[in-house]
């Protein structure tokens, strides 16, 4: 009997069917262990050892791995084809090892790119070792994001409140995306204009031309600055007399792309199917992992984390025999077409993403596969076929129309204009376009030198130039990658944990920095410069490729990296909050002091003669606020600027009227946590009555009928038939809501608070009870088991607002991008600490000294220590 170890259970049974009965094949469900979330799981000062920790499940995991290892001959370890697979067969072996099962049992390491039959007992005669090279290329990157994190992020809450967390690469592009806010926000645009024509030959065939030169000179893009330069020229070419002057026709090719490699299918499937990263990746896992055919689980396309666009020789020849036989001879070329990696470590350039079977097409597997799995296979599928055809032959056409102006100057006017010869590769797939790449040129009819033509309209049309468009999902993943920043199996995860931290947003599918973002990046700017430079980044991640090719040592690396990251880290000891605020305040001017209608100084405060605007820290972040404090109080809530000085309410308010019941000025206030209004002014200390305004109404559209309607909240909407007490209607921290005797219920809109009749409120009372009972005889969604620093189990719960993480009395809401299903114990950790975990930790450990043994006995189960 031989023991296989994989990493998903659905790979585990399709690949035990394949093996037979004289081999047991078990799942490690991913990585076993992990640094813990804590200062000292790497330790610099003890040559960077690290201590390892595993969570109840994995240990059960391995436990089993173990038992069934007791009566095997041998181990095989078959995780994935690529660094983290290698790291997590070496974690295995290294916990196996420790609980003395190995023996003299042999240990073979074998890999396969694809979950089909051919493929697993292909690799199951071709076995190595484990690659210690790349081993120590995980252990190194493992140890340096730890490091980043680790010792960068309490910099962050100490000086920068408010602030998550900061990462070895998370912050790189998070500066990329701030960096291009930057310069949308100085971007001037300028006017310009052209002068189109609507053209026909003698025989009447229709074209377009645009003007080029004047008087010899060519005209550059701005040269036609204002409509009246244009009406000019419109009317120096009225009535005037066309002819060519010359016609050039050159023959182009279109070569096709290369097959996919994670970030081009990453970008592709965004830019044709709309897909996010995240939801790229999770398609496609699935159908690497295989789907039933036949009967039997097949895989659909090779492993899907790859920087490779090489194919193996029979993947070539088999998609070279389907090109001939379903769009024949002219499609194929005389010759292989052979794609060379841009990967600079050939050890982690794995075959590109193909289907497993060229023959089998899209159209055969279309029963079994879901919309998004069969939309992304198709892609695939196309994307290979294509790599293998024949370029694409064009004729491209330019014609020169020239005249002489009413003003006596030479006119020439330039048409463009191709023919698809011979479609080659473009039967199969065209690849999708970027914001920055123009469409085809359009199809001119025969022009011949000397022939008249005719103007049916000359028009002048105004344009303005551009800011450069935020970064899709795609587009940053394009940026990174030529930047050499990140690898295939990291992009996804970057995104993700920029959104998670609430760094930044997407709006019609485009990166936008949050303020929280832009304060990071602005502080690690001033502060820690070299460490979110792209050039220092992706030399790291050159030596990282180096040690996992074996030529470069990795504590040497991680020796090197931190004797300069650790004094850096240091030298911020002493740093003050002052000094902080005054270097984002000059980062950060345009954004959060812009320029102002009225002309004033904009950092002048608009409530006090004297005072000057400045970034505020506060106990949840940032804010805008006087130098005056106390004297003056005006703030203002970060993220609020819009243009022109729109935003910046006095502190006294704008009046926007008076109360007629009372005769009580009512206003519009900007506060620390959003726009308000209220009714009068404070008196003897106390506040007046005041209603936060709804994040989809803006601020300055507030009138005085609708302040009033906030003012009236909440409303009782009637007596509950039962209880006989009262229900009432208002507006709460997560929207609008009805209240009974501490019940609250959601309702779907703003306009219900005021409509929402009785009926409907019990109604909704009802159901929210009822859910409330069923989730109390609900066990936990997932028990992620001990914390690392003991206390008790962290569980999954279901709750009123969505999923969240549980640790004793501590509640962590996770992230909107995150499922329960996935919820790793480190990200719980991190979001527990963020509720303030470490201090309930301690109180709790004041009033029970007896979990202090419980701790200690947690932490030797759980805590392995490795040296390398």
């Amino acid at each position: 009997m031989n023991v296989v170890v994989v990493e998903s259970p659905a790979k585990a049974k399709t690949i035990n069917k394949y093996l037979g009965s004289d081999y047991h094949v078990l799942a490690s469900y991913g990585h076993i262990r992990d640094l813990p979330a804590k200062d000292g799981s790497v330790k610099p000062d003890d040559d960077f050892s690290m201590l390892w920790e595993m969570d109840s499940k994995s240990s059960k995991r391995l436990g089993d791995i173990a038992t069934a290892l007791k009566s095997a001959d041998k181990l095989i370890l078959a995780t994935d084809p690529d660094r983290e697979g290698e790291a997590i067969s070496w974690h295995v072996l290294e916990v196996l090892n420790r609980k003395g099962v190995i023996k003299d049992k042999g240990v073979e390491r074998v890999v396969f790119n694809a979950i089909t039959k051919n493929a697993v007992l292909d690799a199951m005669k071709n076995p190595r070792e484990i690659d210690d090279a790349l081993v120590e290329a995980y252990l190194a990157r493992r140890a340096l994001d730890y490091l980043v994190g680790f010792n960068l992020s309490p910099v962050l809450w100490r000086k920068l409140p408010g602030a998550r967390s900061a990462g070895r690469v998370q912050s790189v592009a998070l500066r990329l995306i701030c960096e291009r806010e930057l310069e949308i926000e100085a971007f001037i645009k300028d006017e310009y204009w052209t002068i189109e024509a609507d053209m026909k030959t003698g025989a009447g065939k229709a074209f377009a031309a645009r003007l080029q030169s004047i008087d010899g000179n060519k005209l550059n893009k701005l040269d036609i600055g204002n409509e009246t330069a244009a009406r000019a020229i419109e009317a120096a070419l009225k009535d005037a007399r066309f002819t060519v002057g010359s016609v050039e026709t050159k023959p182009a090719k279109r070569h096709p792309s290369p097959p996919f490699t994670t970030s081009t299918l990453q970008q592709e499937a965004s830019r044709k199917l709309g897909f996010s990263s995240q939801r790229t990746m999770q398609v496609a896992q699935k159908l690497y992992e295989g789907v039933t055919l036949n009967g039997e689980v097949t895989g659909l396309i090779t492993y899907m984390r790859t920087d490779g666009v090489q194919m193996a020789n029979e993947a070539i020849a088999a998609a070279r025999n389907v090109i001939q036989s379903t769009y024949g001879e002219p499609y194929l070329p005389s010759a292989p077409r052979i794609y060379k990696s841009k990967a600079k470590n050939a050890q982690e350039a794995h075959e590109a993403i193909r289907p497993t079977e060229l023959s089998r097409s899209p159209e055969e597997v279309r029963s079994v596969l879901d919309a998004d799995q069969y939309a992304l296979y198709v892609l695939v599928w196309k994307r290979t076929m294509a790599s293998q055809m024949e370029s694409a032959d064009f004729e491209r056409t330019s014609a020169d129309i020239t005249t002489t102006g009413n003003d006596g100057k030479p006119y020439s006017l330039r048409a463009n204009g191709s023919v698809l010869k011979f479609d080659g590769f473009l039967k199969v797939y065209e690849e999708g376009k970027d914001d920055t790449e123009d469409e085809d040129d359009k199809r001119l009819p025969q022009l011949s030198k000397g022939d008249i033509v005719g103007a049916q309209k000359i028009e002048p049309v105004q344009h303005f130039t551009e800011p450069p468009p935020r970064y899709s999902e795609a587009s940053l993943i394009k940026r990174m990658e030529e930047l050499g920043i990140g690898r295939p199996s990291t992009y996804t995860a970057i995104l993700t944990v920029l959104k998670d931290r609430g760094y930044v947003r997407m709006d019609a599918k485009r990166l936008i920095p949050e303020d929280k973002g832009r304060l990071v990046t602005a502080f690690l700017e001033s502060f820690f410069k070299r460490y979110v430079q792209y050039e220092f980044t992706a030399d790291l991640e050159e030596q990282l490729d180096l040690v996992s090719a074996g030529d470069k040592n990795w504590k040497q690396l991680l020796n090197d990296f931190w004797r300069d990251f650790s004094n850096q880290i240091d030298g911020t000891k002493e740093l003050r909050v002052t000094h902080v605020l005054d270097a984002l305040n000059d980062l950060l001017e345009n954004h959060v002091f812009p320029e102002r209608e009225d002309g004033t100084h904009r950092r002048a405060c608009p409530s006090c003669e004297n005072g000057q605007l400045s970034l505020k820290l506060g106990k949840f972040g940032a804010f805008v606020g006087c130098s005056n404090y106390p004297e003056c109080r005006f703030t203002k809530q970060l993220g609020t600027a819009g243009e022109g000085d729109a935003s910046l309410v006095p502190a006294d308010g704008i009046v926007l009227g008076q109360d007629p019941e009372t005769g009580l000025p009512v206003t519009r206030h900007d506060g620390r946590f959003g726009p308000y209004v209220q009714l009068g002014k404070a008196e003897d200390g106390e506040k007046p009555p005041r209603s936060s305004i709804p994040k989809t109404i803006k601020p300055d559209e507030i009138d005085l009928a609708f302040a009033l309607r906030l003012l009236s909240l909440p409303r009782e909407v009637g007596l509950h038939p039962e209880s006989g007490k009262p229900i009432t209607a208002g507006l709460g921290r997560y929207g609008p809501f009805v209240l009974h005797e501490g019940v609250y219920a959601n309702l779907s809109d703003f306009e219900e608070i005021f409509n929402v009749g009785l009926n409907r409120a019990v109604d909704l009372i009802a159901e929210k009870v009822a859910s409330r009972g069923k989730r109390g005889q609900q066990s936990a969604l997932k028990d992620l088991g001990a914390h690392p620093d003991g206390g008790g189990n962290v569980l999954v719960m279901d709750g009123r607002y969505g999923p969240y993480v549980k640790f004793g009395k501590i509640n962590a809401t996770l992230p909107k991008d995150v499922t329960p299903e996935d919820v790793t114990m480190e990200q719980a950790v991190e979001l527990i600490a963020a509720k303030g975990g470490a201090k309930a930790k301690k109180k709790a450990a004041k009033k029970k000294p007896a979990k202090k043994a419980a701790k200690k006995k947690a932490a030797k189960k759980s805590v392995t220590k490795a040296e390398g």
